[in-house]
């Protein structure tokens, strides 16, 4: 009877432990996207301001929680647009994120910067308007050995966006 009281009073305990491991574990699924993960997320004509720039897609990095929902981005090419000098890079936020201080909507963004004394000073601006919604800096990692024109690094110990040698933070915001 002591041992069925036991399996009886310890059982909740165990279906919780069951059921609540499987929900921690997908909870923290982000990982690198594949090619053909960022293949359809990617336009190969970004949404800038008025115009439609090309992405340079062998560029192209995002990340992916396995559920549908990415953070992705690539290079833009802009020789011969008027955003040419003003913004480098596409992103794309399926879900919300935070920069610096700034949360971020889920939608699109440009990415600008420009060297300074501390590395790169980093813009981001709306897609659809042009309008800025974020500063931070972007510092030269030297921990990094493989220079990337842009690289999205999935949350955790680093969570960072890579422009060359440098990094900046950014993490996913109520995920």
């Amino acid at each position: 009877m002591t041992r069925l009281r036991i399996f009886f009073v310890c059982l909740p305990l165990l279906l919780t432990t069951l059921l609540a491991t499987p929900l921690a574990a997908h909870a923290a699924t982000w990982h690198a996207a594949t090619r053909e993960q960022l293949r359809p997320i990617i336009p190969a004509r970004a949404p800038v301001v008025s115009e439609r720039i090309e992405t340079e897609f062998r560029t192209a990095s995002g990340i992916t929680d396995g559920e549908g929902h990415f953070v992705a981005g690539a290079v833009l090419i802009t020789a011969g647009y008027s955003a040419d000098g003003k913004y480098s890079h596409y992103l794309l936020a399926q879900v919300p994120i935070k920069i610096a201080d700034t949360e971020l909507r889920a939608g699109s963004y440009l990415i600008g910067w420009s060297r300074n004394s501390k590395g790169l000073g980093v813009t981001l601006f709306e897609a659809a308007t042009g309008k800025p919604v974020v500063q931070t800096e972007a510092t030269l990692n030297e921990s990094i050995h493989r220079v990337e024109s842009f690289r999205i690094w999935p949350p955790g110990s680093f969570s960072a966006m890579q422009i060359g040698r440098f990094t900046f933070a950014y993490s996913i915001v109520g995920r």
